[in-house]
């Protein structure tokens, strides 16, 4: 972060390795959809040597972007490995999705790493950052990452540097905006016809030196005069923010008194500051113009990097258990011990199959090693934690990735990253270790999928493949949940958002071959009747030889909800003979389940038994059977029968400033507001009851109402009476197919 002189270390095409911790730095580059994370990573391996040009995002040439809907896209949709190696440090640089609907690849980079860049872009308005980038700070600020922030597109800038600093300190900042200050002033040349001024360097606060990229390499001046009383004023509220986070106590006394401190004392107690997490520093970055072969600000970072982020020794390591959940001694982040290691990412490539990209958290992994596979059930595709699972499996060949090539290695030491092809078995979340004690480290929480697609085969021929394409779809995915719907007999991936489900429909087209249709998610619906009925249900045919012969007479009425469907036998004098009651149970019980009205399931009713007819040659099992279920459609056609609709207890969580829409907006759903919560950082807890059917894209929608702030979780209540006119249109709906939830 002072004055030194650079080497490139990197070697375009060779794989980037570490001999030890205490040289590895894993880096995740987390931000706004849009923000320029995959730009700044190609800037920053052009930087390192790592790259010998810089690909662009709009070419769909960059190293991170290379899955084909990416490139096709023009936007990350999954976690890609980049490293270089810069002054004797391998760099590890975890490039993550922006868009909200990929919360789970980068929940993988924040497990991943051990510091985060926060990128933030110049050309949005300031309030358009607070809202879209406010939820990921928070994601990091969950798990304790240490952060610094990065402002790209200068270049384009809607919002001054200067102001883009004070909004960072302000939302992120909270009640310190001291604690997010720049370490550098961007250095502009006049304005373009365009109306916007390049970027052509950086000031240095601490070190008062221009560092000049105007001729496509780093060069060092001093500030210009007309610059010195902005600089001045900036370095000392930038030291003041350095001395506050000081562990000595002295430094403040000192420099209160007119004391010069030396920079190599602030430079050291930034660092640790930034290493612990309680100081965030901004600074400014620029991809390399066509030809250079540095980008803006690219140095500046790489140093920050390697002497101000933390070592993966110096980070707490997850706790670990016995597969039984008994407590184990704290792994060592040092590459004599015990293996421990966890997969924090599977995907599939058409050539090799499997890969997963471990991070190694204490001893080596090598290849042919057997290694124990202990998991959580992440992705467990009934929904929610699944049974623990454990297998002993061997280690297939270990690479670097670097996009997607993959580089062989012979190891990967503990704290860092390396990819297993065909560690069949495990999945995203699993953790490896040695042979002689399985173990399994703390989960990482995944947000649970809201938005239903339901779908089914194309084809024939599609059929097949369908099952297995979404089983290793949600095996690489645990943001994805796959349900098998017994009541409406739909395939059901519960995705993240729309994004999300296009990409994984594209997923199954391109890389399993399936053809699938997307077809309307229908919500299980039930029936019920309104009042007590009657009904006889008469089956007599004689067609020559042996005939059928039954009647039953039953009574209907409605229980209270919840309590299913309750079969009473009050037959009197053995009109019905013994061995035939349970026939006309069995054959109510069926009709009750293929439904009476609009073929949906009948609850909460008690069917009693009161009377029939038998014949002694032509009565038979199948015969009381259909009479049974011919009652209870006599029944129903004489009564009313309601639709009872399921009902989710949904909490909503959003800003102070949308509670009004939010509420406005599920009244319009039917839904009742049961109360609300003052939640933490001005946001507020609205507690409802809603219909399911009303629901099916709140995710979508909210996001839409909230600008990207609001979240909710829901959970099934019960069933009620849908109303009238409603249940009207459901059902004519469903006599033409079309109903939909």
């Amino acid at each position: 972060m002072g004055d030194r002189t650079h080497t490139h270390t990197g070697a375009a095409g060779r794989a980037a390795t570490a001999g030890r911790p205490a040289s590895v730095r894993n880096v995740v580059l987390v931000g706004h959809s849009g923000s320029g994370k995959t730009t700044l990573v190609e800037a920053l391996a052009l930087t390192a040597g790592a790259l010998n040009r810089a690909g662009r995002v709009e070419d769909g040439a960059t190293v991170s972007d290379h899955d084909e809907i990416e490139q096709r896209r023009r936007r990350s949709v999954q976690l890609s490995l980049v490293p270089v190696e810069w002054d004797g440090y391998k760099i590890n640089l975890l490039d993550t999705p922006g868009y909200a609907d990929f919360v789970g690849e980068l929940r993988a980079g924040l497990r991943a790493a051990d510091a985060a860049l926060f990128v933030v872009s110049a050309a949005q308005e300031a309030d358009a950052v607070a809202d879209t980038a406010r939820a990921v700070w928070e994601e990091c600020a969950a798990v304790g990452m240490p952060r610094a922030i990065v402002v790209t597109h200068l270049d384009t800038a809607r919002t001054p540097f200067d102001e883009m600093t004070r909004v960072c300190g302000r939302i992120f900042g909270h009640d310190d905006p001291d604690a997010v200050l720049p370490l550098h002033l961007p250095v502009q040349g006049p304005e373009g016809p365009d109306g916007h001024a390049p970027l052509t360097g950086l000031t240095g606060l601490l070190t008062q030196r221009v560092f000049d990229y105007s001729s496509g390499e780093r060069r060092e001046a001093r500030p210009a005069g007309d610059e010195r009383g902005r600089l001045q004023e900036a370095r000392g509220r930038l030291i003041e923010g350095i001395i506050a986070e000081s562990e000595d106590e002295t430094l403040m006394d000192r420099y209160l008194r007119g004391d010069e401190i030396d920079v190599t004392t602030l430079v050291d107690d930034l660092e640790r500051a930034v290493a612990r997490g309680s100081f965030h520093p901004v600074l400014a970055a620029a991809p390399a113009a066509e030809g250079a072969r540095q980008g803006i600000g690219t140095v500046e970072l790489l140093d920050l990097v390697t002497r101000g982020f933390p070592s993966p020794g110096e980070r707490a390591l997850p706790a670990v258990t016995a597969p039984d959940g008994a407590p184990r001694p704290a792994p060592v982040c040092d590459p004599a011990a015990p293996l421990v290691a966890e997969v924090v990412k599977t995907s599939s490539d058409p050539y090799v199959g499997r890969v997963s990209l471990v991070r190694v958290f204490a001893g080596t992994l090598r290849p042919d090693d057997t290694v124990h596979v202990c998991g959580h059930g992440l992705t467990d595709p009934g929904g929610g934690t699944g049974v623990c699972h454990e297998s002993d499996v061997r280690v297939g060949a270990l690479s670097a990735p670097f996009g997607k090539q993959q580089r062989p290695v012979d190891s990967c030491v503990a704290g860092d990253l390396a990819s297993v092809s065909k560690l069949n078995g495990a999945e995203t979340g699993d953790t490896l270790s040695g042979g002689g004690e399985p173990l399994l480290m703390e989960p990482w929480t995944m947000p649970d999928p809201l938005l239903p697609l339901a779908v089914r085969a194309h084809g024939k021929a599609d059929e097949d493949k369908l099952s297995q394409g979404l089983a290793r779809l949600v095996a690489e995915d645990p943001t994805m949940r796959l349900e098998q719907n017994q009541d409406t007999r739909q395939v059901v991936l519960w995705c993240m958002g729309e994004a999300h489900t296009d990409v994984a429909l594209e997923h199954l087209r391109s890389r399993y071959g399936v053809q699938v249709d997307a077809e309307p998610h229908r919500v299980p619906l039930r029936e019920t009747f309104a009042s007590r009925a009657v009904g006889r249900g008469r089956h007599v045919k004689q067609s020559g030889g042996h005939g059928q012969y039954a009647i039953c007479e039953i009574e209907v009425e409605p229980l209270p909800p919840g309590a299913g469907l309750e079969f009473v036998d009050k037959v009197a004098g053995g009109s019905v003979p013994r061995q035939f009651i349970a026939s006309v149970e069995k054959g109510v019980r069926a009709q009750a389940a293929r439904g009476i009205a609009a073929g949906h399931p009948l609850v909460d009713v008690r069917v009693t038994l009161v009377d029939g007819k038998s014949h002694s040659v032509d009565s038979s099992d199948a015969a009381f059977q259909t009479a049974g279920a011919l009652a209870l459609r006599e029944a129903a056609a004489d009564s009313r029968v309601q639709l009872l609709e399921p009902v989710a207890e949904v909490g909503v969580l959003v800003p102070d400033d949308y509670v009004g829409a939010v509420m406005s907006d599920l009244a319009g759903r039917r839904g009742r507001v049961v109360g609300t919560e003052q939640a933490a950082d001005e946001r507020t807890l609205v507690r409802a009851e809603v219909p399911e059917i009303e629901i099916g894209r709140y995710t979508v929608d909210l996001r839409s109402l909230t600008h990207g702030t609001g979240r909710f979780d829901r959970a099934y209540a019960r069933h009620e009476p849908m109303p009238p006119q409603l249940a009207e249109r459901i059902r004519e709906a469903t006599e033409n197919s079309t109903y939909v939830g």
